[in-house]
């Protein structure tokens, strides 16, 4: 029977702390994710502070705004709201559990213990695979082999590609691009490597297909070995495609042994892609061993005889060459001898080397012989090191990385040969540890400002006990979804954290404030909190649900990144809301019982009654009135 105004101010003095705490717990749970250090914390600390700004203007909305607009255009209601049959029957249910404590949290706690076993099946990745309809096909012949050969592989591919009916168009570059022409490389005028291919593939739209690109990258991968004589690599190489499995080492003889062994074992794992080794090609190369006491005694020095053999065999750098100038363009003049020239060590011997007295032929300061050897040595940490690349095929890095580490050759690494965290295994890592510790640090924050809040040290643990209730449901949806536990659903059990514990807020604090200011006991006051914060509870819910749900379906543009989040927040509000309007009333229960009944109680009487002496009150008063 009050007017718009009165109940509107009568609601913001009785929901004022419940609006303020839950702004507030939010702000503790999505601020320390902003803070997060390393390659995870570029992709949480925009999500951190949008969800912290965002959260701190809802707050003056609520405060200001929302109250104004409550009392211009609300409008009195004179007639009482009864009960509907789904309210009776929950109120049913929460009595039931208020009766049954032991039954309630035993449940709860069994509920947990299922929640982490299911957590340590669910496959763990990075990223997952994303669905761009377009990927790349790389081909690579033997060294030697000539751009016909490359051509004739690239053809037998199109035909390959042709009879997939998902593939809508293939364009294909036969020879790799050539080497820009920066420091120390040959410049622009460098010719690229006859031996390789490029083909950029289009996949129809998703509408139009019923398979996603990692099973049509699967199908083609199958198809093409039964090319032989080449090397094929699918993908951009982009998160969720590729594990890279570093070894390092001083001895080259060991490390190349060990990186030979790892790559034949790591290619009997099952369902993986190509293998390939930055180690496993040897290139043909002349092997020129100067004699440096001939080159001495002619005055000779090893760079003379490198440039001469540079300028013969490749060509000169683009700013030392002549170039020849045309009304639009500008053309190099490259220098070189022919390729039956650079194959003979007998034409190689007679070039001539600057020298004291003059040129001399190079084959009197050097031997030259036919090898073989890597093009390029890699270095990280100023140690060597190989890089072993395979394809996930759609596998989850977690589940894989388990599988490389118990080969026989990486559980027996030769002395002085190390195995170290590299690309996306190594983020996957750094994201765990600072997720843990942004977790452990949101939770920590939430408790400090419930204890602000609420002014009590115990009461918060009862809002807290709705988080280990959400977990369960978010690795259950996750594993229905056949969906990996990746970063994106990391986002969603931050966002989880938040919406959870203002549920609880909502109806801790509604139950403290009927049994402070209105007398009433304590079954009586928890009672009447869940008959009048349900509603709200399972309308935020609701609506939660609704908003994510398009993104969990995949009804726009590719989700792969989304649709993890969606999931994980649907699966977790889902579980959290039904199971804490039933357990968090029992656990407020249990948590006062053990303030009255434990010496925690005395404790916490006997600091307020000395805090009380020491301003000059008697101590009795204060026991009386606790």
């Amino acid at each position: 029977g009050k007017s718009p105004l009165e109940a509107t101010k009568d609601a913001v003095t009785e929901i004022g702390l419940a609006v303020i705490a839950t702004s507030m717990t939010l702000v503790a749970v999505f601020l320390p994710t902003a803070m997060m250090p390393g390659i995870p914390g570029m992709f949480f600390k925009q999500f951190g502070w949008t969800a912290t700004i965002a959260v701190l203007a809802s707050l003056v909305v609520a405060r200001l705004l929302t109250p104004m607009l409550a009392a211009r255009f609300l409008k009195p209601h004179h007639e009482v709201q009864k009960d509907g049959k789904i309210l009776t029957q929950y109120l049913r249910v929460a009595a039931w559990a208020l009766r049954n404590r032991l039954a309630v949290m035993v449940f709860a706690t069994l509920f947990f213990i299922g929640s982490i076993g299911v957590a340590l099946t669910l496959p763990t990745s990075f990223i997952s695979p994303s669905d761009q309809g377009q990927t790349r096909l790389g081909v690579e012949l033997a060294p030697g082999s000539t751009l016909e050969d490359t051509r004739a592989v690239v053809e037998q591919v199109l035909l390959i590609t042709g009879s997939i009916p998902e593939i809508r168009s293939v364009l294909a570059a036969v020879g790799s691009p050539s080497s820009g022409g920066g420091p120390g490389s040959m410049g622009s005028g460098a010719s690229g490597d006859i031996r390789k291919a490029n083909l950029t593939i289009m996949i129809k739209e998703r509408e139009e297909r019923e398979r996603d690109q990692t099973a049509i990258e699967n199908e083609l991968r199958e198809r093409l070995r039964t090319i032989v004589g080449a090397r094929f690599t699918i993908g951009y190489g982009g998160n969720g495609e590729k594990m890279q499995l570093v070894l390092t080492g001083e001895d080259p003889v060991a490390l190349m042994a060990a990186a030979q062994a790892v790559t034949r074992d790591v290619r009997g794992i099952k369902g993986l892609g190509n293998v390939t080794s930055t180690a496993s090609l040897m290139r043909p190369e002349v092997m020129v061993t100067p004699d440096f006491a001939r080159a001495a005694e002619m005055g000779v020095t090893a760079s003379a005889i490198g440039e001469t053999l540079r300028v013969a065999t490749a060509g000169d750098y683009d700013q030392s060459l002549p170039k020849l100038n045309l009304p639009d363009r500008q053309v190099v003049i490259r220098v070189q001898l022919p390729v039956s020239a650079r194959q003979d060590l007998a034409t190689l011997e007679q070039l001539r080397v600057p020298g004291r007295h003059g040129l001399v032929p190079l084959g009197s300061v050097a031997t030259l012989e036919l090898g073989s050897g890597p093009a390029q040595i890699d270095r990280l940490d100023r140690s060597r090191n190989i890089t072993i690349d395979a394809e996930l095929g759609g596998q989850p890095l977690g589940a894989v990385m388990p599988l490389v580490a118990a080969l026989p050759s990486m559980q027996n690494l030769p002395v002085g040969v190390h195995k170290l965290d590299y690309g996306e295994a190594e983020r996957m890592k750094e994201m765990f540890g600072s997720f843990g510790i942004a977790m452990l640090t949101g939770v920590l924050c939430v408790y400090l400002v419930l204890v602000l809040l609420f002014k009590d040290f115990l009461q918060p643990i009862t809002i807290l006990s709705a988080l280990p209730l959400s977990v369960g449901g978010a690795f259950g949806a996750l594993i229905i979804a056949n969906q990996y536990f990746s970063m994106p659903a990391m986002i969603g059990l931050l966002m989880l954290m938040g919406i959870t514990t203002k549920n609880s807020i909502l109806l801790v604090e509604y139950a403290i404030v009927a049994m402070r200011d209105h007398g009433m006991e304590q079954t009586e006051a928890l009672l009447d909190a869940c008959r009048k914060r349900a509603r709200p509870i399972i309308m935020t819910t609701l609506a939660m649900v609704a908003g994510m749900s398009p993104v969990a379906l995949g009804l726009d543009a590719d989700v792969s990144f989304r649709a993890p989040m969606a999931i994980a927040v649907i699966g977790g509000l889902l579980t959290s809301t039904l199971l804490s309007l039933i357990v968090v009333p029992v656990v407020f229960t249990l948590v006062t019982w053990f303030k009255t009944h434990t010496p925690w109680s005395f404790a916490l009487w006997a600091f307020r009654g000395a805090r009380t002496m020491l301003r000059g009150a008697p101590p009795v008063a204060t026991a009386a009135r606790d």
